[in-house]
């Protein structure tokens, strides 16, 4: 007897070389659409957070920042090697993503993690620091 929970496509699916389901559980689906549904909020925030640690240099941005807990676009530059409005558009960007925080001291700018907003990859940072990850070639 077939399990009124799923569909059979097709009894005669050679799976190997075809990439077809033969049957599908509907209460499995129902409950996975509701699943992401309900996340939509979270995994689009995640996602966010992980397109602008992505790119190279805000992610060497946010590690800085992770060891010296803040600093201003010049020095930042410095370390990065890179122009002042270069660093300044890359910070833009984080700040923008509500990964960054900053603080106005005089005429200097301090920018600090918003660690509430980037609990996700600050594991990510402590690895980097840690092991020095290794890529093997």
């Amino acid at each position: 007897m077939i399990n009124p929970y799923y569909i059979c496509l097709s009894k005669y699916l050679n799976v190997m070389e075809n990439c077809i389901r033969e049957c599908a559980d509907i209460n499995q689906l129902s409950k996975c659409k509701q699943d992401i549904n309900q996340a939509a909020h979270s995994i689009q925030k995640i996602a966010n957070i992980l397109n602008l640690a992505g790119n190279e240099v805000r992610l060497k941005i946010l590690y800085i920042l992770q060891k010296e807990q803040k600093m201003c676009p010049c020095d930042l530059s410095d370390v990065l090697e890179m122009t002042v409005p270069a660093v300044s558009q890359h910070l833009k960007k984080l700040w923008e993503g509500g990964v960054l925080n900053k603080k106005k001291q005089g005429k200097t700018i301090f920018y600090s993690l918003n660690n509430n907003e980037i609990t996700l990859i600050l594991p990510m940072l402590d690895q980097i620091a840690i092991s020095k990850i290794t890529v093997n070639q």
